[in-house]
């Protein structure tokens, strides 16, 4: 109430004062023309002014009224009011009108230059001024209350660039021009004046000029001196000698008096007032004085002289702190403040304000400078200060090795028990300062223990303090918090490992573990009651600088500081002491939680709820508690508040967004909140089924309201607000609320209203000034997908059916795929790096790609059939992913490049129908490949990858030869440069790994039993290197003569190179991916002979022979593999594929190089013979696919060496002879499990424990609620299917054993006519003996295994004749005539191989002398038997027509092919049943 009764007393005082019209009286006054005054005529109304006023004079209040009134009176010149002006003015002065006037200002003015202060400071300016005019100063009392209230008036914006305008003899400038008379005697009123007097840079250079040419210097003598020479009347002096004013100074810091100077005296009670007319520079005696003030500071005169050098210090920082050109001609000065602080804080009773005077003006040096202001403080001690390096975060906070510099002394010494705390809050600002300097990172560390001293010292404490000033409290509190945010604020670089802390990761790690957090949480639970309080007691005009406005700034800084702190601690699993505090449950109303939601009723200032509500949306997203748990039963109470705050079209919109922010959050971690807010009923009349309906106090009324079409645009619904309220249904959608979504699609024109948006034209990227309106495209357009994607598909709403129709008669998809093509031209044409710049592009086309992934397999719903539609948007897709890509590579655009990447792929694999011209997509394709080989960012390298993807991807299209496409040269070039370069440090990095790591186990032999552990490999199946070989290989294919790569190697060695990584991830078994790939590559290139000999010539046999070992010799525990089945896929990637592509390698290499390559082939056969003849026994044991494969390659290449038997022999006899029984032994075995289709399944459900291997289980999985009887039908038609793949496995092995045994026999010609032939070169490979084959080894193979495979083909011809289910190589049914007659003619192969064999061997025995003639004679008789029984068989099956045996072309020696590819028709295959014939009555004569 007190407060209100002197502004009304203010108020009318001035109203008063203002009616006088003061200003047109001193006007009129200057012109000698005051009967112009509208008092000048009116003598009545003065003299009852007179009696009137006479009556006042018992308050303050009264006192500048009759000021005026006897300035008014005595400018009239009324003779007969002398008396009363005397009696007026005495008053006045008694009342102390100046003090009052000063006391009136700031109190008016503390809240700012507001309209009101600056009127109060005019119309005070008018009075003083003329007051100053008209009375003679020493009649007005005390000087220094002038100089105050003229200060005060100054304050008034122009006033004192209106001030240096005026005459010097009128107005304040009499003020000025009195004080400047005694300087340098009396200092302090002169330079409180022209502080007062600098308000921009102009007013600031006139007072530095001002001083820097003073004409006279005022001294006070108490007794005349003896060189001086007087006038007569002792009213002038002349100096006779020159004289040192400052006798203790040198240099700068010294001004000399030279001889002659005249002085007039002025005699006064303390002596002579001498003032000398000399010219000088005031700069110069305040660096005199400083200088005097370090000489003197251990002396009792310190104090005397702190005195004049605070004015000094002052002046200096309100002149720096205006104009920073004028610093450099105030270094003698400013340079001397470090001494001053270090030399003033060490005396017995430290001058303060001193102190905290040269602090404040280094915090103004330290804006521009703040790297040298921080060296030079080092050298004070003032600083806290660490006298051990800081080299943990735990050493920091513990402040071990830390000292509390001067500073801290002081605090302790003095300031705390006075209670005054001028030098702490010119310290706080001095640090804040320096750290938003931005020193770099070894001077901030520097700062670390003047932090750690807040954190410890003055934030836990500060509270407790002794406080004389009222409002220090809060305002110490608000600069604490300041220098925590800017630190948590910072802008810092990636840290070293090893380095010291940062001064961010220390405060944080401080805040959220030590008692520092828990004074952050005390501010935070002040409460909205108590500002409120606050708020209510403060005058009403202090505007933004009351107590009331400084708690709530502090309270703001805490909210702020506790969210970073969330945000930036390192993620545990231990819940720190600040989270802790945070969240627990305390009694009804002092959970902090409540405390924060209750900031909702706040509203002097509209950022602290807002801030409130962004801290509780973090502590939503972290914390693990329920917010809905600890409002407790005011919940219902403050959702209505945030939802009457929602709704007020009045209300500040950030706080709008923040609260639908916090909500958005809260769907997904707060379901008991967001169920308040959703305030979803039950509807009664609902029959059936459970239905819902909006409440009162429903969330979603208020967001029903902000995306209604028709309020767009209007001033309660501005973009932001309606991004936010889309981005609250989306997480509504993907949160899957279904009973809010169900309601919501029942409003009317909800998808209507959600889609507007996607409707509208946009403005050009440029163009933009709203953003949010991109990201709130980009949520509609995921709320469509979530909403599809979900619904099935005959359920969707007919609305949105409707929309989505509209959407592509409307061209919308022609549309938004041409905007984000214009906006990453814009990305690619704006020059900045910054991530946020393009964050809305970033989702907006992160959304987009969404739309068109679903498109892909929701086609028909979202009306993309159309192929010319899809063709469109997919090369958009490729032209924006080319802009991205090739332009200059900033890492926004290659993010984004990256994403468009993906969706090209994506698109690339699901339309590839749509695309007509394949060279269209590889141009562009090319020129991104080259652009990206061109770069070497790491983190392009998934970029890469999915482009060498695509590039395979489209090759893969359509069978294209190199003359179809033009680009293909150069892409191979880059390829191959790629590859080089990847292998190269693929190499290293497996070395490096290699001596810092442990091997790495990998995945299991394809033949073993044991389940080991696995571990993942380093490279990736995705990764560059082996796309880049998969994309060779494709490129190779395409070139049927092979001749391009082939050129490419001459000039690009990426095979040494390619090989060289192989030799090492073959060796440690590593880098399975590109293993693989490598391989697949070399195959491809081999498949020519000048491909296979630049393959061979570069050393591939050293590279992978001996290598190759650890890929299958060592298990994990490194002992033998056994051989045995694999569950796993015969595609998936594994190192028995390794090994079987490797075979396969050495066998195209050795066909297609032949004697070249010999010599390789037989050390590669010798180094791997234990495999070979294990890998040939295997199939008794193993029936698993991967195994057979393997069988299957390792025959192949046994079926190519076999085509030099004698270099065989003469190199490797024993392995040759091994390798000749194992053979038989395979053949024994295949013709067994072909005979028997119910053993084979046997053994393929109990030995591999699968019935189904897993290259035969069908990709879609058949649904859940498959009747019994179904499911079992199907069940043995995938075990069916299962029996006849491993049967298709075993026919090739087959046909591929009996081609190679047919060289390991005697030819049939040469052993049927030439009779000299050395029978001792062909060993007996079958005994004699006419058994069915059989499973057990102990029975050899023998004559009996051949017949039997001669049955079982003739049997396999007769089910393929009889329509039957065949065999397929393709697990389905042949259907096809070329397959039924591939299969034929694979069968036929098979029985001219087996009868050529059995001839062969039959006429080796009988030739033999060393087999008994009884022997010979029943072998003739079983022979003949059997044969005539196959022979009558073979007779009839050839006359219904057989087919020729197109695999004996391929299979044959070379010597063999042209009488086995004569065979063309059922006529030709007489021949060999001549000879079987024959040979029949040989035998039987």
């Amino acid at each position: 109430m007190d407060g209100l009764v002197d502004r009304i007393g203010y108020f009318s005082a001035l109203i008063l004062v203002e009616g006088m019209d003061i200003d047109f009286l001193h006007k009129c006054a200057l012109e000698d023309s005051v009967d112009r005054h509208q008092f000048a005529t009116t003598q009545e109304v003065c003299q009852e002014m007179d009696k009137l006023l006479l009556t006042l004079g018992d308050i303050p209040h009264h006192a500048p009224v009759l000021l005026s009134w006897a300035l008014l009176r005595h400018t009239l010149c009324l003779d007969e009011s002398s008396q009363v002006i005397r009696r007026l003015g005495s008053i006045a002065i008694q009342q102390n009108a100046f003090q009052y006037m000063t006391q009136m200002l700031k109190a008016l003015g503390s809240g700012g230059n507001n309209c009101t202060a600056s009127t109060a400071r005019m119309c005070i300016y008018g009075l003083l001024s003329f007051v100053l005019t008209s009375f003679e100063e020493e009649t007005l009392g005390e000087q220094q209350h002038l100089i105050n209230l003229a200060c005060e008036v100054f304050a008034a914006p122009n006033l004192a660039e209106l001030f240096w305008d005026t005459e010097p003899t009128t107005g304040l400038a009499v003020l000025l021009d009195n004080n400047c008379g005694m300087f340098p005697q009396s200092m302090a009123p002169l330079l409180q004046l022209l502080s007062a007097l600098i308000s921009d840079k102009s007013t600031a250079k006139k007072v530095y000029s001002f001083l820097d040419k003073m004409s006279c210097y005022t001294e006070l003598y108490k007794h005349k001196p003896n060189d001086v020479l007087s006038h007569e009347d002792e009213t002038q002096w002349r100096r006779q000698t020159p004289k040192l004013l400052y006798p203790l100074g040198s240099g700068q810091a010294n001004i000399r008096m030279p001889q002659g100077t005249y002085g007039t005296v002025m005699p006064t009670a303390q002596g002579y007032l001498v003032r000398w007319h000399y010219s000088y520079s005031g700069w110069t005696i305040f660096t005199c004085e400083i200088e005097m003030l370090l000489h003197v500071v251990s002396t009792a005169d310190v104090l005397l002289h702190c005195q004049k050098v605070k004015p000094i210090i002052d002046l200096v920082h309100r002149i720096v702190s205006t104009d920073w050109s004028i610093t450099d001609c105030l270094l003698p000065i400013t340079s001397r403040l470090y001494m001053l602080i270090q030399r003033l804080s060490s005396v017995m009773n430290p001058p303060m304000e001193v102190i905290a005077s040269c602090v404040n003006t280094l915090t103004v040096l330290a804006t521009r400078m703040p790297a040298k202001v921080w060296a030079d403080l080092q050298h004070t001690g003032f600083l806290p200060y660490s006298v051990t390096q800081i080299t943990g975060i735990v050493q920091s906070i513990s402040a071990e090795g830390m000292q509390a510099g001067s500073y801290g002394n002081l605090l302790l010494s003095i300031e705390r028990p006075q209670g005054k705390y001028s030098v702490t809050t010119a310290f706080l600002r001095l640090v804040i300062t320096l750290v938003k300097g931005q020193l770099g990172s070894t001077q901030s560390r520097g700062l670390m223990p003047c932090v750690v001293f807040v954190l410890k010292e003055l934030l836990p404490t500060y509270h407790k303090w002794r406080y004389n000033v009222y409002g220090m409290r809060e305002e110490i509190g608000c600069l604490i918090l300041e220098l925590i945010y800017t630190i948590l604020n910072l802008n810092l670089e990636e840290e070293s490992q090893g380095s010291p802390p940062s001064l961010q990761a220390m405060c944080t790690h401080c805040l959220a573990n030590t008692e520092a957090g828990q004074a952050i949480i005390n501010i935070m639970a002040i409460g909205v009651d108590t500002i409120d309080t606050v708020m209510a007691a403060q005058p009403s005009s202090s505007g933004s600088e009351g107590s009331g406005q400084t708690l709530t700034q502090t309270i703001k800084l805490a909210f702020s500081i506790t969210n970073n702190v969330i945000k930036l601690k390192p993620s545990s699993d231990v819940i720190s002491p600040l989270e802790q505090a945070l969240t627990q449950h305390g009694t009804h109303g002092n959970n902090l939680i409540a405390i924060l939601a209750k900031y909702i009723y706040h509203r002097h200032d509209p950022a602290l709820p807002r801030l409130a509500i962004q801290l509780l949306k973090r502590l939503a997203m972290v914390a693990p508690m329920s917010v809905y748990a600890c409002l407790g039963s005011d919940a219902a109470a403050i959702r209505d508040a945030f939802l009457n705050r929602l709704q007020s079209k009045t209300e500040d919109m950030r706080i709008k967004v923040m609260i639908l922010e916090f909500l958005t959050v809260a769907v997904e971690t707060q379901p008991g909140l967001i169920e308040l807010f959703l305030n979803l009923e039950v509807n009664d009349g609902a029959v059936g089924s459970k239905e819902f309906i909006l409440g009162e106090w429903s969330c979603l009324q208020v967001v029903l309201e902000f995306i209604d079409s028709k309020q767009q645009g209007k001033y309660w619904c501005p973009p932001l607000i309606h991004r936010a309220a889309i981005a609250f249904l989306h997480a509504l959608w993907q949160d899957r609320r279904d009973s809010a979504m169900t309601v919501l699609r029942t409003k009317d024109r909800f998808w209507e209203n959600l889609t507007s948006v996607l409707f509208g034209e946009l403005p050009a990227p440029a163009d933009i000034t709203e953003k949010s309106v991109l990201e709130t495209c980009a949520f509609t357009l995921k709320i469509i997908c979530l909403e599809i994607y979900y619904v099935v598909r005959g359920s969707l709403d007919q609305s949105l059916k409707n929309t989505l129709n509209l959407f592509f008669d409307k061209k919308r998809y022609e549309y938004w795929s041409e905007y984000i093509k214009s906006l990453v031209i814009y990305m690619t044409e704006t020059d900045t790096d910054g991530a946020s710049t393009f964050l809305e592009f970033h989702k907006l086309i992160s959304a987009w790609r969404m739309f068109l992934v679903l498109a892909t397999s929701y086609e028909d719903v979202m009306h993309l059939c159309d192929c010319p539609l899809r063709l469109q948007l997919l090369h958009d897709v490729l032209e924006a992913t080319k802009i991205l890509l090739t332009a200059p590579l900033s890492a926004p655009c290659l993010r984004m490049g990256s994403m468009l990447a993906t969706l090209l792929l994506i698109l690339l694999k699901q339309w590839k129908r749509v695309i007509v011209n394949i060279s269209k997509i590889l141009d562009p394709l090319d020129q991104i490949l080259e652009s990206l080989s061109q770069s070497n960012q790491y983190f392009m390298e998934k970029t890469k990858a999915k482009i060498y993807s695509a590039i395979i991807i489209t090759i893969q299209i359509k069978q294209l030869r190199v003359s179809d496409f033009p680009q293909y040269s150069q892409m191979l070039l880059t390829v191959c440069e790629t590859i080089h370069n990847e292998a190269i440090v693929l190499l290293d990095q497996t070395h490096h790994a290699l001596t810092t790591d442990s091997a790495l186990f990998d995945d299991k032999d394809s033949m073993e039993t044991d389940c080991a552990p696995r571990l993942q490999h380093k490279d990736q199946k995705d990764g560059v290197c082996v796309l880049a070989l998969h994309l060779a290989k494709e490129l190779c294919e395409m070139d049927e003569g092979g001749d391009q790569l082939v050129s490419i190697t001459r000039t690009v060695p990426f095979l040494p190179a390619m090989l060289s990584a192989l030799e090492l991830s073959l060796r440690v078994k590593q880098n399975l991916h590109f293993a693989e790939a490598s391989l697949h590559l070399l195959l491809s290139l081999a498949k020519t002979e000048q491909g296979a000999t630049a393959v061979g010539g570069a050393g591939v046999l050293p590279s992978i022979c001996l290598p190759l070992l650890s890929v299958y010799q060592l298990s994990a525990n490194g002992t033998t593999q056994t051989l045995g089945s694999s569950r796993k896929s015969l595609d998936a990637p594994s190192w028995p594929g390794v090994y079987r592509l490797t075979m396969s390698l050495m066998e195209r290499l050795l066909k297609s190089l032949r004697y070249n390559f010999l010599t390789e082939a037989l050390d590669f056969v010798g180094v791997h013979q234990e495999r070979i003849l294990q890998c040939l026994d295997a199939v008794r044991k193993v029936q698993s696919l991967a195994c057979l494969d393997e069988v299957d390659h390792t025959v192949g290449f046994i079926l190519q060496l076999s085509n030099f038997i004698k270099e065989w022999r003469f190199h490797l006899p024993q392995l040759l002879r091994d390798v000749q029984v194992n053979l038989c032994y395979l053949c024994q075995t295949c013709t067994f499990l072909l005979h028997s289709p119910k053993v084979l399944q046997h053994y393929l459900q109990v030995k591999n424990g699968d019935t189904i291997p897993p290259a035969i289980v069908p990709r879609q999985s058949k649904p859940a609620q498959t009747p019994k009887k179904q499911q079992d039908i199907e069940r043995d038609e995938m075990e069916q299917r299962a029996v006849l793949k491993v049967q298709s496995s075993l026919l090739r092995i087959l046909s591929k054993t009996l081609a190679a045994i047919r060289h390991f026999t005697p030819d049939l010609c040469q052993i049927l006519l030439d009779q000299s032939l050395d029978l001792a070169e062909y060993d007996m490979l079958f005994v004699l003996s006419f058994t069915t084959p059989a499973f057990d080894s102990d029975i050899a193979p023998s004559f009996g295994t051949l017949l039997a495979t001669v049955n079982v083909v003739l049997n396999m011809q007769g089910e393929i004749d009889k329509k039957k289910e065949p065999m397929s190589l393709n697990v389905i049914p042949l259907t096809s005539p070329e397959e039924t007659k591939s299969l034929k003619a694979l069968l036929r192969f098979t029985m001219e191989n087996c009868f050529y064999a059995l001839i062969s061997q039959a006429v080796r025995y009988l030739k033999d002398p060393s087999v008994h003639s009884r022997d010979k004679q029943r072998m003739k008789q079983e022979l003949s038997s059997e044969l005539s029984t196959v022979l009558s068989s073979i007779s009839r099956y050839s006359r219904r027509g057989a087919p020729s045996s197109p695999a004996a072309a391929l299979l044959l020696s070379p010597s063999n092919k042209s009488t086995s590819s004569t065979s063309k028709c059922p006529e030709s295959q007489e021949p060999l049943i001549q000879l079987v014939q024959a040979f029949v009555r040989q035998i039987q004569r």
